[in-house]
């Protein structure tokens, strides 16, 4: 949520660094609201201050014996309680209209973020590693061949947009997941956490989901969500709580299924593991003190990209525009993983830089030692990676030609020292 302090300061900013992400200017409407709401406080405060009065006289003219005057006083103090009750009504409509404005505005990008209205104004930053083919057989078909992947049975089960995974590749699913949460946490310092995987309305509100897209998720029928990403739960761990500067940074990372409906996602990638309504993923979630925030971005970008350099996939990173960020970032870099099978690269992590944007819809903050002063905790989230699609890059990128894929070394612990996948492991 942005900063209203900025936005009275600043109006003419805010509106041009959102006008860089397509939106009309904001500022006129959030400052036309903010000022009923002062309005409607200093109102409030007004009646108090008078009631406060008035019932101060009555003490005063029951003491001189002046009933009369104390009834007229006591009357009047019961007109001035059904005034404030309503002025008091008043300022919470007003508190709320402002909250709700602002809920659905997104995060201002960084000057330094290009502008563009969608993928195609993305900027590649560098390419790393060497494409091991150029093209070869998709993920799906290398699978069913295998007689490993079955979308046909997940269809019977679920539908449209899910998986059952045999054998040996259900086991390479969980090799990389468990490979990846062990280099975060035993390599780079991230704290493991199995969170829950179903929340409340306000969790996913303070990362940003709610209100806004409340149709990419799904809700139970007793009003919990189900988690579309490991982001949600872990930067919530600190809702509410004042964190001691002296703790900074805290780094949370967890393996998780996730849940996203794919609103708008008809047409996309309707075959394979690429866009489904179930994954796994491993997360990677930072909060930090104010001035670490871009620093710690290109940390948690370069754990993103060692897991992808010991499984030896050959992968770009991306600047993205202001038109393909996501709604909670100021800054964001993707990792596109090379699929020979598409013969093009593929999104397989986002890390991102929230500023104090989830912070504030939180209430998460710090304080330095000594000093009463709070500030907003600064938030930062990735992809650490995803895991259906890291096995789609691997079984692209390491397939054979007798139909085998072969076991990245880095993975072969994992698989208790297998090297092949040849599908006779049933």
């Amino acid at each position: 949520m942005l900063d209203i302090q900025i936005i009275r300061d600043t109006p003419d900013v805010v509106d041009m660094l959102l006008a860089r992400r397509g939106l009309d200017p904001v500022s006129g409407h959030i400052l036309s609201l903010d000022e009923t709401r002062r309005a409607a406080i200093t109102h409030a405060q007004g009646l108090q201050a008078e009631r406060n009065a008035v019932s101060k006289q009555i003490g005063q003219a029951k003491g001189q014996g002046d009933e009369a005057l104390a009834q007229q006083l006591m009357d009047q103090v019961g007109s001035l309680k059904v005034s404030l009750q309503e002025a008091e009504e008043a300022e919470r409509r007003a508190d709320e209209a402002i909250r709700e404005a602002l809920s659905v505005i997104p995060n201002m990008p960084l000057e330094d973020v290009p502008e563009g209205q969608d993928e195609t104004a993305n900027i590649e930053l560098r390419q790393v590693g060497s494409v091991m083919r150029q093209d070869g057989p998709q993920h799906f078909e290398i699978g069913e061949k295998l007689g490993l992947m079955d979308f046909e049975t997940a269809g019977q089960i679920s539908g449209a947009r899910f998986v059952v995974l045999r054998g040996d590749l259900a086991r390479l699913e969980r090799a990389l997941g468990n490979f990846m949460l062990d280099l975060h946490c035993q390599e780079f310092g991230y704290e493991e956490i199995a969170p829950p995987l179903l929340v409340r309305d306000q969790t996913l509100f303070g990362t940003g989901q709610l209100p806004k897209f409340a149709d990419d998720q799904f809700r139970t029928q007793d009003g919990f969500w189900l988690i579309p990403t490991a982001e949600v739960p872990l930067t919530n761990l600190v809702r509410e709580q004042i964190i001691a500067a002296e703790r900074l940074p805290l780094r949370f990372a967890a393996f998780t299924p996730c849940f996203r409906s794919e609103a708008g996602a008809a047409g996309r990638d309707t075959r394979g593991m690429i866009r489904q309504h179930q994954f796994s993923k491993v997360e990677m979630v930072s909060l930090v003190a104010a001035e670490d925030g871009l620093e710690e971005l290109e940390r948690m970008t370069s754990c993103a990209e060692a897991v992808l350099q010991r499984l030896g996939l050959a992968y770009r990173v991306m600047t993205l525009c202001t038109g393909d960020m996501g709604f909670s970032a100021r800054k964001t870099y993707d990792l596109e993983v090379w699929l020979p099978g598409q013969q093009a690269y593929r999104e397989i992590s986002s890390c991102s830089y929230c500023g104090d944007f989830q912070a504030r819809r939180m209430n998460a903050r710090y304080r330095h030692d000594g000093e009463k002063q709070t500030r907003f905790l600064h938030s930062l989230n990735g992809s650490g990676l995803a895991v259906g699609r890291t096995m789609v890059a691997v079984l692209e990128n390491y397939s054979q030609d007798d139909g085998s894929v072969v076991i990245p070394d880095a993975l072969q612990p994992y698989m208790g020292g297998q090297t092949k996948i040849d599908g006779t492991a049933l």
